[in-house]
Protein backbone atom coordinates (compact mmCIF):
# COMPACT_ATOMS: atom_id res chain seq x y z
CA UNK A 1 0.00 0.00 0.00
CA UNK A 2 1.20 3.56 -0.60
CA UNK A 3 2.01 5.22 2.72
CA UNK A 4 3.17 8.76 3.44
CA UNK A 5 3.61 11.20 6.27
CA UNK A 6 5.45 11.08 9.57
CA UNK A 7 5.00 10.35 13.25
CA UNK A 8 6.84 10.74 16.52
CA UNK A 9 8.40 7.32 17.26
CA UNK A 10 6.68 7.31 20.64
CA UNK A 11 3.39 7.09 18.73
CA UNK A 12 4.33 4.10 16.61
CA UNK A 13 1.27 2.13 17.83
CA UNK A 14 -0.98 4.65 16.01
CA UNK A 15 1.00 4.15 12.81
CA UNK A 16 0.76 0.38 13.25
CA UNK A 17 -3.02 0.60 13.74
CA UNK A 18 -3.29 2.76 10.63
CA UNK A 19 -1.41 0.21 8.55
CA UNK A 20 -3.48 -2.61 10.08
CA UNK A 21 -6.68 -0.91 8.88
CA UNK A 22 -5.32 -1.00 5.35
CA UNK A 23 -3.83 -4.48 5.43
CA UNK A 24 -7.10 -5.84 6.81
CA UNK A 25 -8.80 -4.67 3.63
CA UNK A 26 -10.98 -2.15 5.46
CA UNK A 27 -9.71 0.91 3.58
CA UNK A 28 -9.29 2.24 0.07
CA UNK A 29 -7.63 5.47 1.18
CA UNK A 30 -7.47 7.33 4.47
CA UNK A 31 -5.51 9.69 6.67
CA UNK A 32 -5.04 10.15 10.43
CA UNK A 33 -3.62 13.08 12.35
CA UNK A 34 -3.04 13.72 16.04
CA UNK A 35 -2.02 17.04 17.59
CA UNK A 36 -1.16 17.14 21.30
CA UNK A 37 -0.85 20.52 23.01
CA UNK A 38 -0.21 22.11 19.64
CA UNK A 39 2.43 19.61 18.50
CA UNK A 40 1.75 17.28 15.57
CA UNK A 41 2.69 13.77 16.71
CA UNK A 42 1.02 11.80 13.90
CA UNK A 43 0.28 12.87 10.32
CA UNK A 44 -0.16 9.84 8.05
CA UNK A 45 -1.96 9.06 4.82
CA UNK A 46 -2.15 5.99 2.66
CA UNK A 47 -3.96 4.00 0.02
CA UNK A 48 -5.75 5.34 -3.02
CA UNK A 49 -8.23 8.06 -3.88
CA UNK A 50 -10.77 5.74 -5.51
CA UNK A 51 -11.76 2.10 -5.78
CA UNK A 52 -9.88 1.64 -9.08
CA UNK A 53 -6.64 2.36 -7.21
CA UNK A 54 -5.43 4.49 -10.10
CA UNK A 55 -4.21 7.44 -8.01
CA UNK A 56 -2.45 7.39 -4.66
CA UNK A 57 -3.75 9.32 -1.66
CA UNK A 58 -1.20 12.04 -0.97
CA UNK A 59 -0.49 14.82 1.50
CA UNK A 60 -2.98 17.21 -0.12
CA UNK A 61 -5.84 14.78 -0.79
CA UNK A 62 -9.17 15.91 0.62
CA UNK A 63 -12.46 14.05 0.90
CA UNK A 64 -16.03 14.71 1.97
CA UNK A 65 -16.08 13.84 5.67
CA UNK A 66 -19.88 13.91 5.85
CA UNK A 67 -21.29 14.95 9.25
CA UNK A 68 -17.87 15.82 10.61
CA UNK A 69 -19.10 19.11 9.11
CA UNK A 70 -21.65 19.42 11.93
CA UNK A 71 -18.94 19.67 14.56
CA UNK A 72 -16.87 22.14 12.52
CA UNK A 73 -20.00 24.23 11.90
CA UNK A 74 -20.75 24.04 15.63
CA UNK A 75 -17.33 25.53 16.38
CA UNK A 76 -17.89 28.32 13.83
CA UNK A 77 -21.36 29.05 15.21
CA UNK A 78 -19.92 29.22 18.73
CA UNK A 79 -17.88 32.21 17.51
CA UNK A 80 -21.13 34.07 16.82
CA UNK A 81 -22.29 33.31 20.35
CA UNK A 82 -18.89 34.19 21.82
CA UNK A 83 -19.00 37.61 20.14
CA UNK A 84 -22.52 38.35 21.33
CA UNK A 85 -23.94 38.29 17.81
CA UNK A 86 -26.31 35.42 18.63
CA UNK A 87 -28.03 34.57 21.91
CA UNK A 88 -28.60 30.84 22.35
CA UNK A 89 -31.88 31.38 24.18
CA UNK A 90 -33.26 34.06 21.88
CA UNK A 91 -35.88 33.04 19.32
CA UNK A 92 -34.48 32.13 15.92
CA UNK A 93 -37.05 34.59 14.54
CA UNK A 94 -35.15 37.47 16.17
CA UNK A 95 -32.48 36.93 13.51
CA UNK A 96 -34.62 35.37 10.78
CA UNK A 97 -38.17 36.83 10.98
CA UNK A 98 -39.68 34.51 8.36
CA UNK A 99 -38.86 31.57 10.62
CA UNK A 100 -41.68 32.57 13.00
CA UNK A 101 -44.26 30.82 10.79
CA UNK A 102 -46.29 27.82 11.94
CA UNK A 103 -45.71 27.98 15.68
CA UNK A 104 -41.96 28.68 15.64
CA UNK A 105 -42.01 32.29 16.86
CA UNK A 106 -40.45 31.37 20.21
CA UNK A 107 -38.26 28.45 19.13
CA UNK A 108 -34.78 29.22 20.55
CA UNK A 109 -31.50 29.02 18.68
CA UNK A 110 -30.28 26.42 21.18
CA UNK A 111 -32.66 23.79 19.77
CA UNK A 112 -31.17 24.06 16.29
CA UNK A 113 -27.76 23.19 17.70
CA UNK A 114 -28.88 20.26 19.85
CA UNK A 115 -31.38 18.65 17.40
CA UNK A 116 -34.47 19.40 19.52
CA UNK A 117 -36.10 21.86 17.10
CA UNK A 118 -38.54 19.29 15.72
CA UNK A 119 -37.40 20.05 12.16
CA UNK A 120 -35.38 16.94 11.20
CA UNK A 121 -37.22 16.61 7.88
CA UNK A 122 -39.53 18.57 5.59
CA UNK A 123 -43.12 17.41 5.64
CA UNK A 124 -45.71 17.52 4.13
CA UNK A 125 -43.87 19.68 1.57
CA UNK A 126 -41.11 17.38 0.40
CA UNK A 127 -40.10 19.72 -2.42
CA UNK A 128 -38.57 17.80 -5.32
CA UNK A 129 -35.71 15.34 -5.77
CA UNK A 130 -32.58 17.44 -6.01
CA UNK A 131 -34.00 20.37 -4.03
CA UNK A 132 -31.12 20.02 -1.57
CA UNK A 133 -28.98 21.81 -4.16
CA UNK A 134 -31.36 24.81 -4.09
CA UNK A 135 -30.39 26.48 -0.83
CA UNK A 136 -33.05 29.18 -1.11
CA UNK A 137 -35.82 26.61 -1.59
CA UNK A 138 -34.63 24.61 1.41
CA UNK A 139 -34.38 27.68 3.62
CA UNK A 140 -37.83 28.93 2.61
CA UNK A 141 -39.36 25.49 3.21
CA UNK A 142 -37.78 25.27 6.67
CA UNK A 143 -39.07 28.74 7.53
CA UNK A 144 -42.60 27.61 6.60
CA UNK A 145 -42.37 24.16 8.24
CA UNK A 146 -44.25 23.41 11.45
CA UNK A 147 -42.30 21.47 14.08
CA UNK A 148 -43.18 17.76 14.11
CA UNK A 149 -43.53 17.89 17.91
CA UNK A 150 -43.16 20.42 20.71
CA UNK A 151 -39.68 21.93 20.33
CA UNK A 152 -37.42 20.92 23.18
CA UNK A 153 -39.42 17.82 24.06
CA UNK A 154 -37.26 15.27 22.27
CA UNK A 155 -34.28 14.91 19.98
CA UNK A 156 -34.14 13.74 16.37
CA UNK A 157 -30.97 14.03 14.33
CA UNK A 158 -31.33 16.87 11.79
CA UNK A 159 -29.31 15.08 9.09
CA UNK A 160 -29.43 17.78 6.43
CA UNK A 161 -31.70 20.45 7.87
CA UNK A 162 -29.35 21.59 10.64
CA UNK A 163 -26.84 22.84 8.10
CA UNK A 164 -29.32 25.02 6.23
CA UNK A 165 -30.74 26.38 9.50
CA UNK A 166 -27.39 27.37 11.01
CA UNK A 167 -26.03 28.74 7.74
CA UNK A 168 -29.08 30.97 7.30
CA UNK A 169 -28.73 32.46 10.79
CA UNK A 170 -25.03 33.03 10.05
CA UNK A 171 -25.99 34.82 6.83
CA UNK A 172 -28.58 36.99 8.57
CA UNK A 173 -26.08 38.02 11.26
CA UNK A 174 -22.86 38.38 9.27
CA UNK A 175 -23.92 38.61 5.62
CA UNK A 176 -21.92 35.42 4.95
CA UNK A 177 -22.97 31.82 4.51
CA UNK A 178 -21.33 29.36 6.88
CA UNK A 179 -18.68 28.32 4.36
CA UNK A 180 -17.39 31.86 3.90
CA UNK A 181 -17.61 32.64 7.61
CA UNK A 182 -15.72 29.46 8.46
CA UNK A 183 -12.98 30.32 5.97
CA UNK A 184 -12.61 33.87 7.29
CA UNK A 185 -12.71 33.07 11.00
CA UNK A 186 -11.44 29.51 11.46
CA UNK A 187 -9.81 27.65 8.61
CA UNK A 188 -8.07 30.67 7.06
CA UNK A 189 -6.46 31.95 10.28
CA UNK A 190 -5.49 28.42 11.36
CA UNK A 191 -4.28 27.33 7.93
CA UNK A 192 -6.64 24.34 7.97
CA UNK A 193 -7.46 22.76 4.61
CA UNK A 194 -11.21 22.32 5.13
CA UNK A 195 -14.05 23.86 3.11
CA UNK A 196 -17.83 23.95 3.01
CA UNK A 197 -18.50 24.64 -0.64
CA UNK A 198 -15.47 23.72 -2.74
CA UNK A 199 -14.26 25.77 -5.66
CA UNK A 200 -14.13 23.74 -8.88
CA UNK A 201 -10.38 24.28 -9.03
CA UNK A 202 -10.04 21.96 -6.01
CA UNK A 203 -11.88 18.98 -7.53
CA UNK A 204 -8.75 17.28 -8.88
CA UNK A 205 -7.50 16.52 -5.38
CA UNK A 206 -10.80 15.20 -3.96
CA UNK A 207 -10.92 11.48 -3.18
CA UNK A 208 -13.97 9.61 -4.48
CA UNK A 209 -16.38 8.39 -1.81
CA UNK A 210 -17.46 4.76 -2.01
CA UNK A 211 -20.77 4.49 -0.08
CA UNK A 212 -21.78 1.28 1.69
CA UNK A 213 -25.45 0.65 0.94
CA UNK A 214 -25.72 -1.80 3.83
CA UNK A 215 -25.71 1.24 6.08
CA UNK A 216 -29.19 1.59 7.58
CA UNK A 217 -29.23 5.33 7.05
CA UNK A 218 -28.16 5.25 3.40
CA UNK A 219 -30.43 2.29 2.66
CA UNK A 220 -33.43 4.14 4.10
CA UNK A 221 -33.83 6.27 0.97
CA UNK A 222 -34.98 3.26 -1.05
CA UNK A 223 -35.88 0.53 1.43
CA UNK A 224 -37.94 2.09 4.23
CA UNK A 225 -41.45 3.43 4.52
CA UNK A 226 -41.28 6.67 2.48
CA UNK A 227 -42.96 8.51 5.36
CA UNK A 228 -40.41 7.41 7.98
CA UNK A 229 -38.06 10.02 9.38
CA UNK A 230 -35.05 8.26 7.88
CA UNK A 231 -36.56 8.18 4.39
CA UNK A 232 -37.87 11.76 4.59
CA UNK A 233 -34.41 12.96 5.59
CA UNK A 234 -33.32 12.20 2.01
CA UNK A 235 -36.49 13.16 0.14
CA UNK A 236 -34.72 16.22 -1.29
CA UNK A 237 -31.74 14.20 -2.54
CA UNK A 238 -31.54 13.82 -6.32
CA UNK A 239 -32.72 10.56 -7.82
CA UNK A 240 -29.99 8.05 -8.58
CA UNK A 241 -27.25 6.21 -6.70
CA UNK A 242 -25.52 7.61 -3.65
CA UNK A 243 -22.07 7.49 -5.23
CA UNK A 244 -23.16 9.74 -8.07
CA UNK A 245 -24.68 12.30 -5.72
CA UNK A 246 -21.89 12.40 -3.14
CA UNK A 247 -19.21 12.78 -5.79
CA UNK A 248 -21.11 15.23 -7.99
CA UNK A 249 -19.90 18.78 -8.68
CA UNK A 250 -23.17 20.08 -7.21
CA UNK A 251 -22.57 18.36 -3.86
CA UNK A 252 -18.93 19.40 -3.67
CA UNK A 253 -19.87 23.06 -4.24
CA UNK A 254 -22.83 23.04 -1.84
CA UNK A 255 -22.75 25.13 1.33
CA UNK A 256 -24.57 22.63 3.55
CA UNK A 257 -22.73 22.67 6.89
CA UNK A 258 -24.33 19.43 8.04
CA UNK A 259 -22.67 17.14 5.47
CA UNK A 260 -20.81 18.71 2.55
CA UNK A 261 -17.56 19.71 4.24
CA UNK A 262 -14.41 18.55 2.43
CA UNK A 263 -11.06 18.29 4.15
CA UNK A 264 -8.62 15.80 5.58
CA UNK A 265 -7.47 14.42 8.90
CA UNK A 266 -4.75 17.05 9.28
CA UNK A 267 -7.13 19.99 8.86
CA UNK A 268 -9.74 18.63 11.24
CA UNK A 269 -7.17 17.68 13.89
CA UNK A 270 -5.76 21.20 13.67
CA UNK A 271 -9.15 22.83 14.24
CA UNK A 272 -9.89 20.58 17.21
CA UNK A 273 -6.35 21.11 18.52
CA UNK A 274 -7.11 24.81 18.87
CA UNK A 275 -10.34 24.02 20.71
CA UNK A 276 -8.57 21.49 22.97
CA UNK A 277 -6.14 24.25 24.05
CA UNK A 278 -8.88 26.63 25.13
CA UNK A 279 -9.42 28.17 21.69
CA UNK A 280 -5.86 29.12 20.67
CA UNK A 281 -3.20 27.53 18.46
CA UNK A 282 0.07 29.03 17.16
CA UNK A 283 -0.93 32.50 18.31
CA UNK A 284 -4.36 32.35 16.63
CA UNK A 285 -7.38 32.51 18.93
CA UNK A 286 -10.74 31.47 17.52
CA UNK A 287 -12.79 31.05 20.72
CA UNK A 288 -12.69 31.93 24.39
CA UNK A 289 -12.41 29.13 26.96
CA UNK A 290 -15.86 30.04 28.24
CA UNK A 291 -17.41 29.64 24.79
CA UNK A 292 -15.83 26.21 24.44
CA UNK A 293 -17.09 25.14 27.84
CA UNK A 294 -20.59 26.28 26.91
CA UNK A 295 -20.48 24.46 23.56
CA UNK A 296 -19.34 21.24 25.25
CA UNK A 297 -21.94 21.26 28.02
CA UNK A 298 -24.42 18.36 27.85
CA UNK A 299 -27.81 19.55 26.60
CA UNK A 300 -29.42 16.12 26.73
CA UNK A 301 -28.45 12.47 27.04
CA UNK A 302 -31.00 10.34 25.20
CA UNK A 303 -31.79 8.16 22.21
CA UNK A 304 -32.58 10.45 19.29
CA UNK A 305 -35.53 9.43 17.10
CA UNK A 306 -34.18 9.47 13.55
CA UNK A 307 -31.35 6.96 13.83
CA UNK A 308 -32.30 5.60 17.26
CA UNK A 309 -28.82 6.18 18.65
CA UNK A 310 -27.81 7.22 22.15
CA UNK A 311 -26.14 10.61 21.98
CA UNK A 312 -24.72 12.86 24.68
CA UNK A 313 -25.42 16.09 22.85
CA UNK A 314 -23.69 19.43 23.21
CA UNK A 315 -24.29 22.59 21.21
CA UNK A 316 -23.39 21.68 17.64
CA UNK A 317 -21.02 18.96 18.83
CA UNK A 318 -21.45 15.51 20.33
CA UNK A 319 -19.91 14.68 23.65
CA UNK A 320 -18.15 11.34 23.91
CA UNK A 321 -20.98 8.83 23.41
CA UNK A 322 -19.23 5.43 23.46
CA UNK A 323 -22.26 3.43 22.31
CA UNK A 324 -22.59 5.55 19.17
CA UNK A 325 -19.53 7.78 18.72
CA UNK A 326 -16.42 6.61 20.54
CA UNK A 327 -13.84 9.30 21.35
CA UNK A 328 -11.56 7.46 23.76
CA UNK A 329 -11.72 6.99 27.54
CA UNK A 330 -12.40 10.57 28.63
CA UNK A 331 -16.08 11.60 28.92
CA UNK A 332 -15.33 15.29 28.30
CA UNK A 333 -14.01 14.65 24.77
CA UNK A 334 -16.26 16.14 22.10
CA UNK A 335 -16.52 16.47 18.33
CA UNK A 336 -18.46 14.78 15.55
CA UNK A 337 -18.25 11.75 13.32
CA UNK A 338 -19.47 11.40 9.75
CA UNK A 339 -21.46 8.51 8.37
CA UNK A 340 -19.05 6.02 6.87
CA UNK A 341 -16.19 6.43 9.33
CA UNK A 342 -14.55 9.89 9.35
CA UNK A 343 -14.30 11.67 12.71
CA UNK A 344 -12.80 14.69 14.42
CA UNK A 345 -12.71 15.44 18.12
CA UNK A 346 -11.05 17.40 20.90
CA UNK A 347 -9.99 15.98 24.25
CA UNK A 348 -9.44 19.12 26.35
CA UNK A 349 -8.15 17.21 29.37
CA UNK A 350 -5.34 15.68 27.32
CA UNK A 351 -5.15 18.71 24.94
CA UNK A 352 -5.63 16.45 21.93
CA UNK A 353 -6.97 17.28 18.49
CA UNK A 354 -7.77 14.13 16.49
CA UNK A 355 -8.77 13.71 12.83
CA UNK A 356 -9.44 10.67 10.66
CA UNK A 357 -10.68 10.86 7.06
CA UNK A 358 -11.74 7.97 4.79
CA UNK A 359 -13.20 7.36 1.35
CA UNK A 360 -14.43 3.78 1.84
CA UNK A 361 -17.59 4.17 3.90
CA UNK A 362 -18.51 1.41 6.32
CA UNK A 363 -21.99 0.09 7.08
CA UNK A 364 -22.08 0.41 10.87
CA UNK A 365 -23.96 3.30 12.47
CA UNK A 366 -21.14 4.14 14.90
CA UNK A 367 -17.75 5.61 14.02
CA UNK A 368 -16.65 2.02 13.63
CA UNK A 369 -13.72 -0.34 14.20
CA UNK A 370 -11.15 1.54 12.12
CA UNK A 371 -11.40 4.76 14.12
CA UNK A 372 -11.57 2.78 17.39
CA UNK A 373 -8.36 0.94 16.52
CA UNK A 374 -6.58 4.27 16.00
CA UNK A 375 -8.07 5.92 19.07
CA UNK A 376 -7.27 2.97 21.32
CA UNK A 377 -3.70 2.91 20.01
CA UNK A 378 -3.34 6.61 20.81
CA UNK A 379 -4.62 6.30 24.38
CA UNK A 380 -2.58 3.15 25.02
CA UNK A 381 0.49 5.41 24.76
CA UNK A 382 -0.87 8.21 26.93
Amino acid sequence: MPLGGSYDPAFAPVAEAFVENHLAGEEIGSAVSVVIDGRVVVDLWGGWTDASRAREWDADTIVCMMSVAKGIAGIAFAILVDRGLVDLDAPVADYWPEFAQNGKAELPVRYLLDHRAGLPVLTPNKLWPGAMFDREAMVDALAAQAPLWTPGSTSAYHVHTQGYLLSEITRRVTGKLMGEFLRDEVTGPLGADYSMGLDESQFARVATLTPNLESRLLASKDHEDPDSLRALAFAQNPDGPWQGMLNSPEFRQLDMPSASGHGNARSVARIYAAVARGGELDGVRILSPGAISQMATVQHDQIELLQERHYRQGLGVLLNSPEAVYMGPHPDAFGHHGIGGSIGFADPGARIGFGYSVNKMHAVGTNGPRARRLIDALYSIL
